[in-house]
């Protein structure tokens, strides 16, 4: 049994399954959110980590696109739509585009789109799929991760066609994997309050849980610090791990941080940096199942991002280069998100851990060392 002098019993008990390798309970969770310190939760969560992956950060080199902010959708912590009806102040971008912002990459290493944007009536399931073959056409190496499954629900439903058939209709057109976005809090109790007309938890889920089964593999997120409950962080975390228990499907569990500045929420304080650190740890620790914890570093800032790599975090997103607006203009400490790759390998050299670049489904491209180099020795 461990013993950890000043810690009490229930503690301990979570302390040693973790050093067993056991999953703990939903009621473990809650005792580490109302009693663990935060040097406990980040001791356990980094030794965790460290069991599934040593002392590796991965990163990718990425960019997005987002095709619209333009949304049929009204949720109260967004930022970044506008509603179809007031889409003076908006952008739509066609087909064309978008290919071109793909080509400004010709002839650099990146591995990954990501595609997300708002739900807008006119870019529907045909116009999507167009967009994908286009893609593909250019550049076929190209991983393609595209569309949330809010997105997904409303161009299936108003194409009248099952998940399934949208699905492989996508697949066939290039899509390779799914971003976890639009996962915000499954609770219906929170889901109703902050964005109640979108796709339910159990769509969501059962989004997902198809594109696994026809080997889609996808990430989730949370939307934490708002006016949701610790209790309503595990329902949500449990769902997420049940369902993996069953595919495997998912890559990485992705914690997103609400930002309150220009939306309907903006009286709710966001949480702390403390908070956010013992939400990722603790995250770390429940997810057992998940291979890997990011922090996305354009919503946290890149010095938060770094810490979290004390507390179970071993991915920091990508390159980025400006091409997402979507928490910039939500108030986040990257207002202008983009890092050259050198970038990111010094920022996690500096915490002493080895950089690794990885493809969207964490093939590894290339391992660069724990310390940077001397420049005397240059």
């Amino acid at each position: 049994m461990v013993s950890l002098p000043g810690i009490s019993p229930s503690l301990q008990a979570i302390a040693q399954k973790v050093k067993n390798g056991q999953r703990i309970s939903d009621e473990d969770c809650l005792v580490l959110f109302n009693e663990a310190s935060l040097g406990f939760v980040g001791s356990l969560a980094n030794q965790f980590k460290e069991r599934l992956h040593g002392n590796k950060v991965f990163f990718n080199r990425n960019f997005h696109i987002e095709p619209t902010n333009v949304c049929v959708f009204s949720c109260n912590f967004c930022s970044y739509s506008r509603l179809y009806a007031r889409r003076e102040d908006g952008w739509e971008l066609s087909i064309d585009q978008m290919l071109h912002m793909v080509k400004k990459y010709d002839g650099q290493p990146v591995t990954e789109v990501h595609i997300v944007g708002g739900v807008h009536p006119k870019m529907d399931l045909t116009f999507f799929a167009d967009l994908l073959k286009a893609i593909k056409s250019h550049r076929p190496d190209l991983h393609i991760k595209a569309f949330t499954a809010v997105e997904y629900d409303y161009m299936f439903r108003k194409a009248k066609v099952s998940m399934e058939e949208g699905l492989r209709f996508l697949i066939e057109a290039g899509l390779n994997s799914i971003p976890g976005g639009g996962a915000e809090i499954f609770h219906p109790e929170i889901r109703e309050k902050i964005c109640a007309d979108k796709v339910d938890g159990d769509g969501w889920l059962a989004i997902h849980e198809k594109a696994h089964e026809l080997g889609l593999p996808s990430n989730a997120t949370m939307l934490y610090g708002h006016i949701e409950k610790f209790e309503h962080r595990i329902d949500h975390m449990r769902r997420l791990r049940e369902l993996q228990d069953r595919t495997k499907g998912f890559n990485t569990f992705i914690p997103l941080k609400f930002r309150n500045m220009d939306n309907d929420m903006s009286n709710v304080p966001e949480s702390s940096h403390v908070e956010d650190m013992r939400m990722y740890a603790i995250a770390r620790i429940y997810l057992d199942n998940f291979p890997h914890l990011k922090a996305y570093w354009p919503m946290l800032g890149r010095q938060n991002a770094q810490l979290s790599l004390a507390f179970g975090v071993d991915d920091i997103d990508g390159t980025i280069d400006d091409t997402t607006k979507i928490y910039s203009m939500a108030g986040s400490e990257e207002q202008s998100p983009t890092m050259s790759t050198a970038e990111l390998v010094t920022l996690i050299q500096q915490v002493k851990r080895i950089p690794v670049e990885r493809d969207t489904l964490y093939h590894e491209i290339k391992q660069y060392p724990d310390t940077m180099p001397d420049p005397a020795l240059n």
